[in-house]
């Protein structure tokens, strides 16, 4: 377990000396002090990224033999997945199946952005006079990588393998609740053959690490994943020095189930898409849309199968609802129940809970009779609440759907196929999930519409967000 802060391929203390806590939810122990990296850290972090970018080492590397590195990396974290998704619980508290998946979508990005790297190609253009006219993609430079607690180390290969495969050189910051997977991602990527200072890793916080990253000079870009309110700080200090900027934000998705739905499936997918994860998802499903006819059928069935989601050891394999990451999260999520039981009806969970007398643990929840206006429906929550809200029709719907500042992610259930891509169609959202919720693939672009941030991260869409496209005219007259 690496504890140092990791620039230019080295570990390295902390000038301050300051180091932060790293917490297991579940137990409330402390795991391990970090170095917690201030703004010289980061100085000496975005000095070797930029050192490293402009290097022979690095622009010496063909686009194959960086897709090869990364490559490498993804078999290399497929070998260690077991201790590395261990890792992974422990600082989340997520349980341990869910770190499993974490750790396998994070090899396959690897590999994928490593299968990218050599594909990467400009176009030649047709232009009136018949000169020859071309385009390149040219790496951006040095990224600034900011990621948060959720998915801590699938995050941040979302960011990290897109970016050294267009051939950028990376900052990544993880949350300050959860450095220890980043670290362990990057001396990875050292064993697989990644030079000096192409991904350095500086563990701190938003307020004095990530800001002094977004207001480095020596930085190209940030790409961020976070809430909405913190990225719309990152843009505004960005600004400064026209710094291009992806985000990818919060969400309140909308999950509609129709009466002609396959109602079993769609209730089992509107518990995957909420308590998934304990509901730390962006594209969380938190607001279930029913139309009226079956709602007290689903509502009925949806109560029962949270009621069986008891919170448990996150390392027992039978246990499907972890602890929260962190004690404030859990504070937050319990403030927005309180404000439930006074706005809704509860239907399910709605307490704390403790797994041997420990642990940020909350029941799965469940609020009938939502109402648009009412706090449970208009803020991400971030945790294991579920609104259910009702519709009459496909327009009041789709209504229903859309009345949000978010469009991250939505989910429709219906057997009428038509209907379904006049839904998705309809409804502003990057991504929409027909008859299933929360898949995701490395091929697959994800990002948001409105206050959910702009951007993509996966497929072939995300390298876009890393390269410049220069065009060069070849007169031939």
């Amino acid at each position: 377990m690496n504890t140092q802060l990791f620039i230019n391929n080295e570990r390295r203390d902390a000038a301050s000396g300051k180091t932060l806590d790293v917490v297991n939810p579940a137990t409330e122990e402390t795991l391990a002090q970090v170095q917690f990296a201030g703004e010289a850290d980061v100085t000496a972090a975005v000095a070797a990224a930029r050192t490293c970018f402009e290097s022979d080492e690095w622009r010496g590397l063909t686009a194959r033999e960086r897709g090869d590195v990364l490559y490498r990396a993804g078999q290399l974290l497929v070998e260690r997945r077991h201790d590395i998704a261990k890792l992974e619980t422990l600082q989340n508290g997520k349980p341990l199946f869910e770190s499993k998946i974490d750790v396998a979508m994070t090899a396959e990005t690897l590999k994928y952005y490593g299968g990218w790297a050599d594909k990467i190609a400009g176009d030649v253009l047709p232009v009136s006079n018949g000169d020859l006219v071309y385009t390149t993609r040219e790496p951006l430079g040095v990224v600034g990588a900011i990621v948060p607690w959720n998915f801590p180390l699938n995050l941040a290969s979302w960011k990290v393998a897109p970016a050294l495969a267009a051939g950028c050189t990376v900052v990544l910051k993880p949350a300050p609740e959860t450095p220890l997977t980043a670290l362990a991602l990057a001396e990875l990527l050292q064993e697989a053959g990644l030079p000096a200072g192409a991904l350095n890793v500086v563990a701190g916080d938003g307020p004095l690490t990530g800001a002094a990253l977004v207001q480095h000079p020596g930085v190209d870009k940030i790409a961020f994943t976070g809430s909405t309110a913190v990225g719309k700080q990152v843009m505004r200090s960005a600004a400064d020095r026209v710094k291009r900027v992806t985000l990818e934000l919060g969400g309140k998705s909308p999950n509609l189930i129709f009466a002609d739905a396959d109602l079993k499936a769609a209730v089992r997918g509107a518990v995957n898409g909420i308590f998934y994860g304990k509901g730390e998802v962006c594209a969380a499903g938190s607001r279930l849309l029913v139309e009226r006819a079956v709602h007290d059928e689903v509502v009925e069935q949806l109560a029962a199968r949270a009621a069986k989601m008891v919170p448990g050891d996150p390392f027992l394999k039978e246990t499907r609802l972890g602890a929260l990451a962190s004690k404030r999260q859990y504070d937050k999520v319990l403030s927005y129940i309180a404000a439930g039981r006074s706005e809704a009806e509860l239907v399910a969970g709605g307490n704390p809970a403790r797994v041997d007398g420990k642990g940020y643990f909350v029941e799965a929840t469940v609020f009938d009779n939502a109402k648009p206006g009412m706090k449970i429906v208009e803020e991400e929550i971030f945790g294991p609440v579920l609104s259910v809200l009702s519709f009459d029709d496909v327009e009041q719907a789709i209504a229903l759907a859309n009345q949000t500042r978010y469009g991250l992610a939505a989910g429709i259930w219906t057997s009428d196929i038509g209907k379904a891509f006049r839904v998705a169609r309809a409804i502003r959202a990057g991504t929409v999930w027909i008859n299933t919720y929360n898949l995701y693939d490395s091929a697959a672009p994800f990002g948001g519409f409105k206050a959910s941030g702009f951007g993509r991260d996966l497929g072939s869409e995300a390298l876009n967000g890393y390269t410049e496209v220069k065009t060069t005219w070849v007169g031939l007259r």
